[in-house]
């Protein structure tokens, strides 16, 4: 599975149990990465893809049935715990600081850079798209 996730720049992720932002034009970049392999995601996040795109597949505990090759769009949980799983990232970085008390604590030592991307959002003025395998 690919984790997909989003982190300000101090690796927050979740302030008082809502995401620090959300921006339309991410949420289109993160449908083409998907590239109609499957994006696995919570009830929570599903609520931002309206309508859902065919490609969806919505369970609280999507981490434990993702498969191979499939995304899962992580914003209530830290992926540090399932990196042994993984097969790459791609990290989204707002390019700012926000309150936040759920932290991404998953290390990028031994993940390889493979691309590096910078694209204007709706809400913010730069989001950087980092995407790692092993």
């Amino acid at each position: 599975m690919i984790a997909a996730l989003c982190v300000d720049n101090g690796g927050g992720m979740l302030f008082h149990n809502r995401r620090q932002s959300q921006d339309r034009l991410l949420r289109a970049d993160l449908l083409r990465e998907a590239d109609g392999r499957i994006l696995w995601m919570n009830t929570y996040s599903a609520g931002q893809f309206v309508p859902p795109p065919e490609n969806l597949r919505v369970a609280e505990d999507f981490l434990d049935r993702a498969g191979p090759g499939e995304l899962c769009f992580l914003e209530t949980e830290d992926p540090a715990p399932w990196t042994e799983r993984m097969e790459g990232i791609v990290l989204y970085r707002w390019n700012r600081k926000y309150p936040a008390d759920l932290r991404c604590t998953l290390s990028l030592a031994g993940w390889t850079l493979a691309r590096r991307e910078e694209f204007p959002g709706y809400s913010h003025e730069t989001i950087t798209k980092e995407v790692y395998t092993r």
